[in-house]
């Protein structure tokens, strides 16, 4: 496989070459030659070769590409189980026609799926194929030295002559010591000097390859070992990197939970602002966690998390994601017994965060008569009131300026025994009975901090306390490979740029007496590709040599001032 899209081209110039001018015009690529010769052998070996040659030829390699690459799409664009089941869910219950056939495609599932698998792994011994046996082709080219001119050197695209005074020796001990002060490899081989440069090319060709490599070996590794999950804290709580403290967790098939980086941390507190006026209003300017962690039981330490600045311990990294608002509500029964207090987190809605979710008492309550009763109720909070006198709340600013709660309580099961999953922001009110006031009209309230609503029938009440907490959603990751993917990375965009701008080219200068005993230095290039600087470079090596070995007064040949095509 090559890097750029003429190698095909060249190769099949560098075979014509190499019947031309000989070893001269030879390996100047360590790309495989495809051998046009009427179809492999019908038995089974000759099937295998045959095969083996197709997948490690760079037509095949580029369609893998293609096919990996397109095989990605899918998975950009469906949602993916290994990343959030419950968008799968929805989206499967919103297309109820397109998502069986998505099921059988593994669209859910497309990085781990059969397919995409097989086109991974193929790619991946495609590249082997590749490399293995062009390395060593380069090696040897480096242990080797640039072949003998060739018989004719008229017959090279870049090609200049003169003659000269100087006795050829000079001339080839001038053009030697030339060559090798501009870096090329050059020895003497009978009456000509045989020099090559540009040999970074094939390497930076091979270190783009390699490197392919190294990002699918880390792309492998981090989906086969990752861990990822996310935690909501309100401020003053903490989270222990243990599986049963995240609120949803993924991971690799090959990870184990013993791989969990031991550490805690605690959110200190969550700063946001936002700018509060001018066209810009409301738009945030800082978003940081100031948290206190530790690991493995050592001493604490301080950091604030930001935005895209992770606090990383071990290989793992925590990452601020969202914030919102958690009011502190206190919930007391018929009798004043408190059977709930604490911070509520809501979830925002708008970019003013207006917020929604419910709270939960599930136990400890008990109704009027002593009998055992659960209570929810549904809370919509904005933490800058707007509306008064539409009907309406909302938001007008993120910030907490002017916070306002509206409750509406109901009273029965909450569901939370039924074994089934829930979600703690929703309230399933299918085996509940909503309060209602003396007028048997729904019972609702809107609450300033430090107001209370109060429950009919000697139900108790709720208080909407004088503190509103804020809580942070951060996301706990653990990838290994990411480290070689960023080096594979680099070194692929090095090895291209060598591989593209650098051109692998040979020159040869012939010194020999002619028939009227007077030197006649011939010079010529030969390059991979046709390239405007051969020539160039050419005819500037001549005019040096010139000045060394100038052209002979009683000459009819003019000095060479430029190399010709």
């Amino acid at each position: 496989m090559s890097t750029t899209e003429t190698e095909e081209q060249r190769d099949g110039g560098d075979a014509q070459d190499g019947k031309d001018l000989g070893a001269a015009g030879a390996q100047l690529s360590t790309a495989p030659r495809e051998e046009l010769t009427g179809g492999p052998s019908l038995s089974v070996v000759g099937w295998v070769r045959w095969f083996w040659r197709q997948l490690t030829s760079m037509r095949v390699a580029l369609i893998l590409l293609f096919l990996l690459s397109l095989g990605a799409i899918p998975g950009s664009l469906i949602p993916q189980n290994s990343v959030d089941e419950l968008k799968v869910r929805t989206f499967k219950e919103t297309h109820t026609t397109v998502s069986p056939i998505y099921e059988k495609l593994q669209f859910f599932d497309v990085y781990s799926s059969v397919w995409f698998s097989a086109i991974y792994i193929l790619l991946f011994v495609s590249l082997i194929g590749c490399i293995v046996p062009r390395s060593w082709q380069f090696v040897g080219q480096l242990r080797g030295r640039p072949p003998g001119a060739p018989g004719r050197l008229t017959r090279l695209p870049a090609y200049t002559t003169w003659r000269t005074h100087t006795e050829p020796e000079q001339v080839r001990e001038a053009a030697l010591a030339m060559l090798k002060k501009r870096r090329f490899r050059a020895h003497t081989v009978g009456d000509a000097v045989a020099a090559e440069k540009g040999y970074l090319r094939e390497a930076g060709n091979l270190v783009f390859h390699i490197a392919l490599i190294v990002m699918l070996v880390a792309f492998a590794a981090g989906q086969l070992f990752k861990s990822e999950g996310g935690k909501l804290i309100v401020e003053g709580d903490g989270f222990s990197n243990t599986l049963t403290q995240y609120d949803d967790f993924r991971s690799g098939s090959l990870f184990r939970t013993d791989n969990l980086v031991p550490f805690t941390f605690k959110l200190d507190r969550f700063t946001g602002t936002y700018e509060k006026s001018g066209p810009q209003r409301g738009t945030p300017r800082t978003f940081e966690a100031g948290v206190t962690y530790s690991q493995g039981g050592g001493p604490d330490k301080k950091s604030v998390i930001q935005v895209n600045k992770p606090l990383v311990i071990d290989g793992t990294k925590v990452y601020l994601l969202s914030h919102g608002y958690a009011p502190v509500v206190t919930v007391r029964d018929g009798r004043g017994k408190v059977v709930f207090n604490g911070a509520v987190p809501l979830l925002p809605i708008d970019n003013n965060i207006t917020s929604t979710g419910a709270i939960k008492v599930m136990d400890g309550y008990r109704d009027k008569d002593g009998k055992k009763d659960q209570l929810g109720f549904q809370a919509f909070f904005v933490p800058t009131f707007g509306g008064a006198g539409k009907g309406t709340m909302f938001s007008q600013f993120p910030g907490l300026e002017f916070p306002v709660i509206a409750l509406t309580g109901y009273h029965g099961s909450l569901g939370v025994n039924a074994g089934l999953p829930q979600n703690v922001y929703q309230l399933d009110t299918a085996k509940m009975t909503q309060f209602k006031d003396a007028k048997g009209q729904i019972l609702k309230a809107r609450l300033l901090p430090g107001e209370k609503m109060t429950l009919p029938g000697g139900a108790g009440s709720i208080t909407f306390e004088k503190e509103v907490k804020e809580w942070a959603s951060f996301q706990i990751s653990q990838q290994p490979g990411n480290g070689w993917a960023l080096t594979g990375a680099i070194a692929a965009i090095a090895g291209l740029v060598g591989s593209l701008f650098i051109q692998r080219r040979r020159v040869w200068v012939r010194a020999v007496t002619g028939e009227d005993g007077v030197t006649v230095v011939e010079m010529a290039g030969l390059g991979r590709s046709e390239s405007p600087k051969l020539p160039e470079e050419l005819g500037d090596l001549a005019l040096t040599l010139n000045a060394e070995a100038p052209t002979a007064p009683d000459s009819s040949d003019v000095p060479a001032e430029g190399a010709e095509k």
